[in-house]
């Protein structure tokens, strides 16, 4: 029920950041930041909104561990291995708020952010987090390039034929 208290106030207060948007991928630190903005400061509905946009990582990403762990088990186990429920979610958003204070970091989608901000809770070697950043800055770049100068229409259209070729194998 409250997550779809949340999903209903995310609707609310978000539609036009989905139209300002078009050619936006995936969220980040400027849709983070703007959170609060649309619920005028609000902290319990800037709460509710982070939680439920979490919620909704969360359960995508057991989604697609759990559909690729019926296809090979070791390769999801693999592919999902880093931890992001090592912290509350109350702490999560706090560590993502000081992650985005960071104007370098605003364009890190936020799913990147949450494994690097549970990485540093898990005190993972600073130098291991650092080469995971680039590696995030690199592939967003490439994909941010990719869809200026491709379309991000024909960019998802090739990437479903290939999903759709590789199923039909």
């Amino acid at each position: 029920m409250r997550i779809l208290l949340a999903l209903i106030i995310v609707s609310a207060y978000l539609p036009g950041q989905i139209l300002e948007k078009q050619n936006k991928l995936l969220w980040d630190g400027t849709d983070w930041a703007n959170v609060a903005e649309r619920v005028d400061g609000n902290p319990e509905m800037t709460f509710r909104i982070k939680s439920a946009y979490l919620s909704g990582i969360l359960d995508g990403r057991l989604y697609y561990y759990l559909k690729a762990w019926g296809e090979k088990q070791t390769f999801a186990d693999s592919l999902y291995a880093d931890r992001i429920d090592y912290m509350t979610r109350r702490e999560s958003i706090r560590q993502l708020d000081r992650f985005y204070n960071n104007p370098l970091m605003n364009y890190v989608p936020i799913l990147s952010a949450l494994i690097i901000v549970h990485m540093q809770a898990e005190q993972v070697p600073k130098k291991v987090i650092d080469q995971y950043v680039e590696q995030t800055k690199f592939w967003i770049n490439q994909i941010t390039l990719d869809m200026q100068s491709r379309g991000i229409h024909k960019l998802l259209n090739e990437k479903q034929e290939r999903h759709l070729k590789i199923k039909k194998r």
